[in-house]
């Protein structure tokens, strides 16, 4: 009987105490009631802290104050606004600008579950979890190229530094002057066949048939010279011959170093084979081939690279937009072709015909070679040229969305390597020999960048970065708010 009175009033009490919290400098009255709802959580066990002892409570906060009850918590204030709202509405919502990491070591803290988290928390963890391990590749990566495998023979370390050499511009001084000519050839490459189609730079031969300048025919010889060497090299040093092959880009450098050698070997056989409309016209298709040379440059340009990966991600967008156009096409030119057809100096002969018409107009192009001529195809002319003003504005921001997103990754992705080159040339003077682990903080503070300085602690050589410059990348994608958290993000516990 005794026990049942001292546990109601024990219940009650915990019902009606006041617990004040200080969360980072922020004061915070919770109450018993409230925080026993979620018994197995850090707060709950605030509720009878006044039956434990000082050493128990201190395993619970960082500090104590037995004269005004107040618990301490050197904690993020902003995160645990996210926290307390458990105890409320029975989930927990997480902010946009607050450093994903950050918010789970807190919820480990505070020994809360992620089940809590809401469904889109957790889809936006996921994309954020995607994002870190693409960083960590990179920068996993990154050390491979530097190190090595200790355990590579003479021809594999020839291979590596080779592929360094071709690959890898920001490896090395030689690596990058490579890079550099290789843009330069590719320029060159490009205005020389342009140029070369110009009638008053061109040249008769012995039939009085205008073809390319000698002087630019040994420039474009120089060139796929280069190109050449650079691919074959390239493919030399590659540790995947067939993913190699079978590369979109490789694939583009190959197309664009072909036409000249099949042309060669043709030329070889004699005039009577190239006096062949068959091989005529072959050669005049592998020639037009040489324009594939002009993407050589997404391989030197990350703006290239990010806009087709942002391409690849809007192909349900850019589906849309075609369906849309499609759809108005065929219904704006039939009814253009009903309407004009009648007309006796009509130019909508057919409905597919009438498919051009459509297309320049709805594109808001509008040549003038083909245009309605009555009343009623007028009408109909300024509908779809509103219909498709509207249908090709619709699909447009979530591509340029798109854009940003993968622009803005790959500008962390940039800042992630440099950081980690930059961390790996400090580290190897301040290594431990035979741990390999890092030595004092304060040693490196006095040399690094501050966004180094803010990433660094004691992790594994990669896991560093990844995680300390996920703040980057939140503030890229939400704007300042993500400042909020740097002091959470530069004391990472990893």
């Amino acid at each position: 009987m005794a026990r049942l009175i001292v546990g109601a009033l024990q219940s009650e009490w915990n019902e009606e105490t006041e617990i004040v919290v200080n969360i980072g400098g922020v004061k915070q009255v919770l109450y018993g009631d409230v925080l026993t709802r979620f018994p197995e959580t850090r707060l709950a066990e605030l509720v009878d802290s006044s039956l434990k002892s000082s050493e128990e409570i201190s395993l619970i906060c960082d500090d104590y104050d037995p004269d005004t009850g107040e618990f301490y918590f050197d904690r993020d204030p902003e995160a645990f606004k996210c926290i307390i709202e458990l105890y409320y509405y029975g989930e927990i919502h997480m902010k946009r600008g607050i450093c994903p990491i950050c918010f789970m070591k807190e919820m480990e803290f505070w020994k809360i579950d992620s089940d809590f988290l809401d469904e889109c928390c957790k889809s936006h963890l996921k994309e954020v979890e995607d994002e870190l391990a693409e960083i960590a590749e990179k920068v996993r990566t990154i050390l491979v190229d530097r190190e090595g495998d200790p355990s590579a023979g003479g021809w594999q370390r020839f291979q590596i530094c080779l592929w360094r050499l071709m690959e890898k511009p920001e490896s090395s001084l030689p690596a990058h002057i490579i890079a550099i000519v290789s843009f330069i050839f590719i320029l060159i490459s490009s205005v020389v066949m342009c140029v070369g189609t110009i009638p008053d730079l061109q040249v008769e031969d012995s039939e009085g048939k205008l073809t390319e300048h000698p002087v630019l025919e040994v420039i474009e010889t120089v060139c796929i010279g280069w190109f050449t060497i650079e691919y074959l090299l390239r493919l030399i040093s590659s540790p995947n011959k067939i993913k190699f092959v079978l590369s979109f880009m490789n694939i583009i450098d190959f197309m664009a170093i072909m036409p000249f050698y099949v042309v060669l070997i043709l030329t070889s056989f004699g005039a009577g084979v190239m006096e062949l409309a068959n091989v005529q016209q072959a050669v005049q298709a592998l020639r037009i081939m040489r324009i594939a040379r002009i993407f050589k440059l997404a391989r030197h340009s990350s703006g290239l690279q990010t806009l087709t990966s942002a391409l690849k991600s809007s192909l349900k967008e850019l589906g849309l937009l075609l369906m849309y156009m499609g759809v108005g096409v065929f219904l704006f030119s039939a009814l253009g072709y009903t309407m004009e057809q009648n007309h006796p100096d009509t130019l909508f002969t057919s409905i597919p015909q009438s498919f051009w018409w459509a297309v320049i107009t709805m594109t808001t192009v509008g040549y003038g070679d083909v245009y309605p001529k009555t009343t009623l195809g007028r009408c109909n002319a300024a509908i779809s040229f509103l219909c498709g003003v509207i249908a090709i504005a619709l699909p447009i921001h979530p591509i340029i969305n798109n854009f940003v997103l993968f622009y803005n990754k790959q500008q962390v992705l940039e800042t992630a390597a440099k950081h980690e080159i930059e961390l790996m040339a400090l580290l190897s003077s301040h290594t431990h020999p035979t741990q390999g682990r890092y030595l004092s903080r304060p040693a490196a503070d006095s040399r690094m960048s501050k966004p180094a300085r803010k990433a660094f602690v004691h992790a594994d050589r990669w896991d560093w970065n990844v995680k300390g410059m996920h703040c980057v990348m939140e503030q890229c994608y939400y704007g300042t708010h993500a400042n909020t958290h740097a002091r959470s993000c530069s004391n990472l516990d990893v």
